[in-house]
């Protein structure tokens, strides 16, 4: 992972049920986009699965997973 400034903060400052359930559903994109770990990124698959199953939440955290293996891979 970069050390460039976007991220430069740990992205597991949000709850999965903080990133998932916003208060503004339109956050969910901007909250899927600012994962910058896996670990992050497990804990909301795990916590979709468990409470709303939606698939296309798990379709965007799925994407999420690919970008983040792609730049490991850089």
């Amino acid at each position: 992972m970069s050390n460039t400034p976007e991220h430069s903060h740990d992205s597991s400052d949000l709850s999965p049920a903080q990133r998932l359930e916003p208060p503004n559903p339109r956050l969910v994109d901007a909250s899927i986009e600012t994962i910058y770990d896996m670990d992050t990124l497990r804990a909301c698959v795990a916590y979709e699965n468990q409470h709303q199953q939606r698939v296309p939440i798990l379709r965007q955290l799925e994407e999420r997973a690919i970008e983040l293996r792609a730049q490991d891979d850089d």
